[in-house]
């Protein structure tokens, strides 16, 4: 059964259309990457899929028991982001955010999640760190620890690697296909057509997709 379904969708801002008659479906399991160029409407499309923006026209359907706020979501980095003067297990915590509820404040249980996506990601070393003083590798590891207390079945990942050097940058692809591996639904928009030929079981290229008022 489709975790995600676009049906005829179209995206955009103020009314404006970027992308129209959009239609895909992603799977349970899926290594779905997003590509085309920059401006193409990639990130439009990804907010849209997180409900950060409504859709113009047509319907972003979630199925198989996912809710939308269930998806864990890596986003690129801001200067001001990468400079953030928090520890690493704080930043890992507020992952849980969503799952607060009525409350304002993290129980045990987030607090145990949070350690064990810290272990998960390798970098129990690291938790008691200001993330600003990390190289650019240890804070997508950390982000992408947070995004892992968000979801158990779907991450959204915003070109992950961007900035990183070629060791790190592999090792994150290695880490990203584990978690796929252990039955992570990916969503990835990415530049890198190696890795994109490497590692998606299925492509949406969003330049093949229409460009016209809806």
């Amino acid at each position: 059964m489709a975790l995600l379904t676009a049906k005829k969708l179209c995206v955009g801002y103020d009314g404006q259309a970027v992308l129209s008659d959009i239609n895909f479906e992603i799977n349970a399991g899926d290594y779905f990457c997003i590509i085309g160029e920059n401006g193409s409407g990639k990130s439009t499309l990804m907010k849209t899929m997180l409900g950060l923006q409504n859709p113009i026209s047509g319907v972003m359907e979630f199925g198989d028991g996912l809710n939308q706020n269930e998806i864990g979501y890596l986003p690129q980095q801001s200067i001001v982001q990468r400079d953030f003067p928090a520890s690493v297990f704080e930043i890992v915590l507020s992952g849980c955010q969503n799952s607060l509820k009525n409350s304002f404040f993290y129980n045990n249980g987030h607090k145990k999640m949070a350690m064990e996506n810290i272990k998960r990601m390798g970098i129990e070393d690291l938790k008691d760190r200001c993330y600003r003083e990390l190289s650019g590798g240890q804070q997508q590891r950390v982000l992408l620890a947070r995004a892992l207390c968000a979801t158990k079945r779907v991450l959204l990942l915003d070109e992950p690697v961007a900035g990183l050097d070629p060791q790190v940058t592999e090792e994150m692809y290695r880490l990203i296909k584990r978690l796929n591996d252990e039955g992570l639904t990916i969503i990835m928009i990415s530049h890198d057509m190696g890795a994109v030929k490497d590692y998606a079981t299925r492509i949406l290229n969003v330049n093949d997709m229409e460009k016209m008022s809806c």
